[in-house]
């Protein structure tokens, strides 16, 4: 994202929401994914010649860098993999590396400390003759680009990013209707169980999908209709928790949410979803029609 041009925000002449510098293409991030992601790699991939952004994915980074370079590959190959299967190959990708400082650093040492990760998502992306757009690493509350060598764009110390909610992005998200459902962590610990998982009849649940489910995915006759049982169950779920009322206050949404799915219903959506392409099925519902188009103005 190093040399100005001047682009419309989309292919077509749908409205849509457009990034013009690396603190904005940060603002975008939590509204592109539904999430503030935490200790992440996410890439996302870039569609036509006036950068609309389309499929994305999101992996933890791993703790130990010497399995960087299979992550990334694995994960990038992922991305174009699932957005030529969709969209057509990607003309690029932009990869955001997300990790908070720990005892003793800042958001600079995180930033060098992830420059080879970001390196092996350039190659890997490189070898699939997709370019890197840009690389940004968040954190501290600031971004930094690993593919802009300018310092009057780029400096050493990184740019600030804005307070939550206060972008143009934001703006414009809040708008279309969209929200961000707070970081990563926090959804996590909405799926937990509401009494974290103490109470035996959740163990069992699980047990019984295994032992009813499992033996069925690994055969070819019956891994079909185990996929359609996942994905109605799925739809099922969403449908209601789509239909229930607001809740403002994040526990009683919880508690409401908890009390809308059964126990058997659960275990059944999560041992159906072992199986990959059961699982890709339901995650292409997150592309749907109403999903706002995010466009990219390099800088």
């Amino acid at each position: 994202m190093s040399e100005h041009t001047n682009t419309t925000p989309t292919d077509s002449d749908e409205p849509g929401v457009t990034v013009r510098t690396h603190t904005e293409l940060a603002d975008a991030l939590p509204y592109l994914l539904g999430f503030q992601p935490d200790e992440s790699l996410v890439l996302v991939a870039v569609h036509g010649s006036r950068g609309r952004f389309g499929g994305r994915v999101t992996v933890g980074i791993p703790t130990d860098p010497a399995d960087w370079a299979v992550v990334a590959d694995a994960v990038t190959d992922a991305l174009v993999t699932g957005s030529t299967r969709r969209q057509g190959l990607p003309e690029g990708i932009v990869a955001f590396l997300c990790r908070e400082p720990g005892p003793g650093e800042n958001g600079t040492t995180v930033m060098e400390y992830l420059r080879p990760l970001a390196q092996h998502v350039r190659l890997a992306a490189g070898a699939r003759d997709v370019p890197v757009v840009d690389a940004l690493c968040l954190s501290d509350h600031r971004c930094w680009s690993y593919c802009c060598p300018d310092p009057a764009c780029c400096p050493p110390e990184g740019n600030a990013q804005k307070p939550p909610g206060t972008s143009a992005v934001a703006a414009a998200a809040a708008y279309a209707g969209m929200t961000v459902r707070g970081s990563l962590r926090a959804m996590q610990r909405r799926l937990l169980p509401p009494d974290d998982g103490g109470d035996p009849k959740w163990t069992t649940a699980l047990d019984t999908a295994c032992a009813n489910l499992l033996p069925r995915l690994v055969d070819e006759r019956e891994a079909a209709e185990v996929a359609d049982l996942t994905l109605t169950t799925t739809a099922d779920l969403l449908t209601r928790l789509h239909r229930l009322p607001q809740v403002r206050d994040p526990k009683a949404a919880d508690a409401c949410d908890d009390r809308a799915i059964g126990i058997e219903e659960a275990a059944t959506v999560i041992v159906g979803l072992q199986d990959r392409e059961t699982r890709d099925r339901a995650a292409e519902w997150m592309e749907g029609p109403l999903a706002p188009p995010l466009s990219l103005i390099p800088i």
